[in-house]
């Protein structure tokens, strides 16, 4: 079933990076725990299948430079992309010039991705006290010295080095024009902006202005600028994309139980119509799909516990009762999963405020920061003990 769509945006839908051209400007921000592989082929294959089409950029889980250089063996496995991934898309978490170089060329002599994102937004208090994430684009030199190495060690590859940050630290400290332009100087193939500060956390509303003002920032630089925040209705992108001349979107939040909203996004920016949320059999179908995925990947015992989370946005807004939701998040088995999706197998109901914001949102609260981190932001110094040596965050 389809719902009217809205009028179609009448801008270009390709959006380039680098050598790779995209035919469609959705992209799927990585999310920690969220967005491995398992999550990453569902999304296509729903846009597929309910479009014809899965040409977005799909992001994995965030990468910690260190690890991948140390081999540690848990981030290995997160650097899994399966065969219908193209381009094969990794996030990058690093403070360290040295690392950034090395993990790179790590990717580039093994052929394990074909894009690199760069992580300077994270806010999470544990990252940024030791200088790293969103604190990051304050160091300007600092952060101008680990964009470099990136693009150097991806020299001659084809692999595009592109940077994701924040607005900045909080209002009184706004990074995010400096951070694009320095971005472009050093060679990056693109920018993405979540339109929020660092102290905002996921809280209040994304200030879409601001990506306004980062496009007109970057004009002639030949850099595009991708907006990310505040996306989970069908026109979200649409709307974003006509409000701010960004180049393309950056989904988060929004497709957390939601992963046909690519196939949304997709359809309306297209001027097609638009699929319509799924009822709650189709959602029980969908749920099953996951964890038969994970449980490829992961196997069926680590399946079984992670598919908890996800059932929990799955289930947002539909009337399935609260017992129904504990003995999901209890299930120890594929068997077990499917005959509680059973009971609901053939349901017709459709989730309630199924648009709203979702995910985690809280409240804003001052960015934990390394003493003296505000003092001098030309100082290049690498921060201690903010390289981490395994994933998260």
């Amino acid at each position: 079933m389809v719902r009217t769509m809205t009028q179609a945006l009448s801008a270009p839908l390709a959006l380039r990076i680098g050598d790779f051209t995209l035919n469609s400007p959705v992209i799927l921000a990585p999310m920690a725990g969220v967005t491995n592989m398992p999550f990453r082929v569902l999304c296509r294959e729903i846009e597929q299948e309910l479009t014809g089409t899965s040409s977005g950029l799909y992001v994995c889980e965030m990468i910690t430079a260190r690890a991948l250089v140390a081999r540690n063996q848990k981030t290995l496995h997160m650097t899994t992309f399966a065969d219908v991934e193209t381009p094969r898309s990794m996030q990058l978490y690093t403070v360290d010039p040295k690392f950034t170089h090395e993990a790179v060329r790590m990717i580039v002599e093994e052929d394990i991705a074909d894009h690199v994102d760069m992580n300077f937004g994270c806010p999470v208090p544990k990252v940024t006290r030791k200088g790293g994430g969103s604190a990051i684009p304050y160091k300007r030199r600092l952060y101008a010295n680990i964009v470099a190495a990136a693009v150097r060690a991806a020299e001659g590859s084809g692999i595009p080095i592109t940077v994701k940050f924040r607005i900045g630290i909080d209002d009184a400290h706004h990074t995010h024009l400096d951070a694009g332009r320095i971005a472009a100087e050093e060679g990056a193939a693109a920018v993405a902006l979540h339109a929020r500060t660092a102290d905002q956390r996921y809280s209040g509303q994304a200030h879409w202005s601001e990506i306004r003002r980062l496009v007109e920032h970057m004009e002639g630089t030949g850099v595009p600028v991708i907006g990310n925040g505040d996306i989970f209705a069908a026109d979200d992108a649409a709307k974003m994309l006509e409000t701010t001349n960004c180049h393309g979107v950056e989904v988060g939040r929004g497709c957390l139980g939601r992963p046909w909203l690519f196939a949304q996004l997709g359809a309306q920016l297209r001027g097609e119509e638009i699929p319509s949320e799924p009822t709650l059999g189709e959602v029980a179908r969908i749920i099953y799909r996951h964890a038969g995925l994970l449980a490829l990947h992961d196997g069926e015992e680590h399946a079984c516990r992670d598919i908890r989370k996800h059932t929990g946005w799955y289930l947002r807004g539909f009337p399935v009762g609260g017992e129904f939701r504990k003995d999901l998040a209890r299930v120890a088995s594929l068997a077990e999963l499917s005959a509680l999706l059973d009971t609901i197998a053939d349901s017709t109901e459709r989730a309630e405020h199924a648009e709203d914001a979702r995910g985690r949102q809280g409240s804003s609260s001052k960015v934990a920061l390394p003493d003296g981190w505000l003092d001098d932001p030309e100082d290049d110094t690498v921060p201690e003990g903010a390289e981490m040596d395994s994933n998260g965050g």
